[in-house]
């Protein structure tokens, strides 16, 4: 098992994090740039990630994740009419992962995306939004999310299963929640190095030294758990327990690592105009986000 990075990650994470830090338009010079592929094939599950850990490392508000995951899954099991159609650089996709039941669920970018992958049953759909009643609203961070109730329309994608989508948007999410967690420690740092209490500065307390190196090893266990699911997804070996202890950690260790910097900034790390209140709540959002912590390790009960 190999976790070096490849030069293609190195590129694109170099190159998503030049985007990030000059557009005004990320979306769009992502899609410009090549970071979002006219071919969906072209970049594969390691590469998809790098470029995640950086959209976290700035709590980016683009659609790649479900946008990549849905055209991901059109290239690999979608007819040729629907690949015709929908795989076009720049169009945004998205993926809901709806109950037995058709219950309501949460679907990211409901009101910009031309079409959303819906897991149902053991199938999946796809279905465009004159099919569906979409109520959407600006969640606390500042994204887009809505909600729907799935009443099996539109067309099935043949040969795609809700595990199939689960896994690699569960995936996703942990490369995300690396980044998140990854900067959000940095900035936590920084403000211990630099603020002075009692004529010091308070991370040369015991105690907030111990909470940073207690995020120091929880950031590495993301970081470890992500790439070694990343690294059997795309060798194409079977990844169920890898990814599910990857999801842990994001969960369980994020959590911890999403509290300390909020601590550790004392009253501004409440202040929902900080910086750190934004990884924050993404640093929740991808906590629970797919099933939190307790859900990952009933999984792993399951597979054993």
């Amino acid at each position: 098992m190999d976790f070096t990075l490849t030069e293609a990650q190195r590129e694109l994470a170099a190159l998503t994090r030049k985007i990030l830090d000059s557009s005004d338009t990320p979306w769009l010079d992502l899609v410009k740039s090549g970071v979002v592929p006219e071919q969906p094939d072209e970049f594969g599950v390691l590469e998809q990630c790098s470029v995640l850990v950086e959209l976290g490392r700035a709590v980016a508000d683009v659609p790649y994740l479900p946008t990549v995951v849905a055209s991901s899954a059109l290239a690999e099991f979608g007819t040729p009419e629907q690949r015709s159609r929908w795989l076009t650089a720049g169009i945004v996709l998205s993926v809901a992962l709806v109950d037995s039941d058709g219950a309501k669920t949460t679907v990211p970018f409901a009101r910009t995306a031309a079409a959303f992958l819906v897991s149902h049953g053991e199938q999946v759909f796809l279905v465009e939004p004159d099919q569906l009643d979409i109520s959407a609203q600006e969640l606390v961070d500042g994204s887009e999310a809505g909600w729907f109730e799935f009443s099996g329309a539109g067309e099935v994608v043949p040969g795609l299963t809700p595990d199939w989508l689960i896994t690699r948007y569960t995936l996703g999410l942990c490369a995300f929640q690396l980044g998140v967690t990854e900067r959000a420690l940095e900035l936590t740092a920084e403000y211990a190095r630099t603020r002075v209490q009692f004529d010091r500065p308070i991370g040369s307390f015991q105690a907030v030294a111990q909470r940073l190196a207690d995020a120091y090893i929880d950031v590495a266990a993301i970081r470890l758990t992500l790439w070694q699911a990343a690294w059997r997804l795309a060798e194409g070996l079977d990844a169920a327990e890898e990814v599910a202890t990857a999801k842990f950690w994001a969960a369980d260790a994020g959590h911890r690592v999403a509290h300390t910097a909020v601590h550790v900034h004392g009253g501004t790390g409440i202040d929902m105009s900080h910086e750190v209140h934004r990884y924050f709540t993404a640093a929740k959002r991808c906590e629970f986000e797919l099933g939190g912590a307790t859900a990952q390790l009933l999984k792993l009960s399951a597979a054993w």
